[in-house]
């Protein structure tokens, strides 16, 4: 009785410590990229704008454009960019259905060769195919995600990949934009308040990856930081320039 509780135990600690994050939903990819972009990107657009000694009232409605115009063209892309994967995928597993429909012999056999290369008995490996191989949408699922890698019943969603984009873009691109808008007549808060953002997203995503978190943030930190100078220098340079 002891051995079978141990067990028991130990087949509960394996299946609480052997979880995964999803990594093929449509949302973390252009949500942390529609963060960083609408951060660096507005951040820069504000800090040129201001190089080039401009009025504080062109500051913020440069940055309320840029930060409309950014997020409707990040969804827009998102949107086109998911939609097109989805649809190729979608068009290569109609392909694969009419290959099991009008030829079901041959792709079970192609289905125990596969699995027969990778060490299972042969025997075994017919078997095991002509099982899988009696449920057609089943056997779709198998063939797709050893054929062409990847999973039909989780292709990422158009709409979460764009809601997520626009969204993400939105909220980063408000933080250079929102000391302004609460009174602030310097460009220092913003861009002091803008670089803290962009660490602390760097921060965040490393949660979901393997890096550590003052890494990612410092990176994250530089090349923001980075861009808003280059583009700052630009801008004094082309305001000299324009005004020479």
């Amino acid at each position: 009785m002891a051995i079978i509780e141990t067990e028991a135990v130990l087949h509960e600690a394996h299946r609480d410590n052997h979880t995964h994050r999803d990594v093929n939903g449509g949302w973390l990819r252009p949500a942390v990229f529609g963060a960083m972009d609408g951060l660096v990107s507005n951040l820069a657009l504000m800090t040129g704008v201001a190089g080039g000694d401009v009025s504080h009232r062109t500051i913020v409605i440069t940055g309320l454009a840029g930060l409309a115009a950014g997020a409707f063209s990040m969804a827009a892309g998102e949107y086109t960019s998911v939609a097109s994967q989805r649809e190729l995928v979608e068009a290569e597993l109609e392909v694969e259905r009419r290959e099991l429909r009008k030829h079901p012999v041959d792709e079970e056999r192609e289905l125990a060769a596969l699995y027969a290369s990778r060490g299972v008995e042969p025997a075994l490996a017919r078997e095991v195919a002509r099982q899988l191989s009696r449920d057609p949408e089943q056997a779709l699922e198998i063939h797709a995600r050893e054929e062409l890698g990847i999973d039909p019943g989780d292709l990422p969603s158009p709409l979460v990949a764009a809601f997520s984009s626009f969204g993400a873009f939105a909220l980063g691109a408000l933080l250079p934009v929102l000391p302004f808008l609460l009174g602030a007549s310097a460009l220092w808060p913003a861009v002091l308040l803008a670089l803290a953002g962009l660490f602390g997203c760097g921060a965040v995503v490393a949660r979901v990856t393997a890096r550590s978190w003052w890494f990612s943030g410092l990176r994250q930190l530089a090349l923001g930081g980075a861009a808003a100078a280059i583009t700052y220098g630009l801008g004094a340079l082309f305001g000299v320039a324009m005004g020479g």
